[in-house]
């Protein structure tokens, strides 16, 4: 059984996930990793990391089939995520696109089907869609991703069952600090940080981010700069990170992250190494 994670978020409707998960973007892609990431999902669940994100997009569906192999036997124990392109965000196009990703999947229900960015299609026939899956108990729950603030308010104008915004969120990319975090929170739904470790390597090479992390400890040993980024995002609530699953050794260095507590001190440095938002920007996206 896996172990407990002991910081947690809540959806509006009551299930309370752990605000650590495992993130999927280019997993199952190559061959000669393909044991090796099955073997890093499988490690993340063993330690309390149950939410699994992944997408229709990724590698063209290969990321879901891998994560179907790694969860068989495992269903019980992971809260599986998954996204529907905007191309497929139509009434019946989100009914066709879900069945595929659940036979990929190797499952017969989505624990949370997110629109992974809005398209053309009607938020409305797109909500729809996704109530009736809900309806038919092929998903349990649906939300959005990449939604910035006037499309949120918008999406409640049709569905209240929105559950959570999957959105770009680092020290590198800070704009949603300005107002979605806290209209999102303040309307019960959560934020699912993708790519939480910034991008390209550079913000973990900071010279900032090397000072905090030779401040701090974990079980593990000395922090690392990578659990300072994470331990950054996670000390928000209502934030469930996902950052990406790449080996079991990096999956326990995400975990121990938790055990960082963050100083004013700490905070400082950062806000001055990467300031926060003082006007509103367009939500980035990768």
């Amino acid at each position: 059984m896996p172990e407990d994670i002991q910081k947690t978020v809540k959806l509006k409707n009551g299930t309370e996930l752990p605000a650590l998960g495992m993130g999927t973007w280019n997993i199952g892609d190559r061959r000669d990793r393909r044991s090796d990431e099955i073997a890093s999902l499988r490690a993340g669940i063993d330690l309390g990391l149950r939410v699994i994100d992944t997408a229709e997009m990724y590698g063209s569906g290969r990321s879901e089939d891998l994560v179907g192999e790694a969860i068989e036997g495992r269903r019980d124990d992971v809260y599986l995520v998954s996204k529907v392109l905007p191309s497929n965000a139509s009434f019946q196009g989100v009914q066709k696109a879900c069945r595929t990703s659940l036979r990929r999947l190797k499952t017969d229900v989505i624990d949370l089907y997110l629109l992974h960015w809005r398209g053309g299609v009607p938020l409305e026939e797109t909500v729809r869609g996704m109530e009736a899956l809900r309806d038919e108990g092929l998903i349990r729950d649906w939300g959005v991703s990449n939604f910035d603030t006037d499309d949120m308010e918008e999406i409640e104008e049709v569905g209240s069952d929105c559950m959570a915004n999957q959105i770009l969120y680092s020290l590198e990319y800070r704009g949603t600090e300005y107002d979605l975090l806290e209209h999102d929170a303040s309307r019960g739904i959560v934020t699912m940080a993708y790519s939480p470790l910034g991008q390209g390597g550079d913000l973990l090479k900071h010279r900032v981010m090397r000072e905090i992390a030779s401040r701090h400890s974990t079980s593990l040993g000395e922090a690392t700069t990578a659990q300072i980024a994470l331990a950054w995002v996670l000390r928000r609530e209502n934030i469930l990170a996902i950052p990406k699953a790449s080996s079991p050794a990096h999956l326990r260095e995400n975990a121990a992250s938790l055990e960082i507590g963050l100083t004013d001190e700490d905070l400082a440095a950062l806000d001055e190494a990467f300031p926060p938002p003082h006007r509103k920007t367009r939500l980035a996206m990768l």
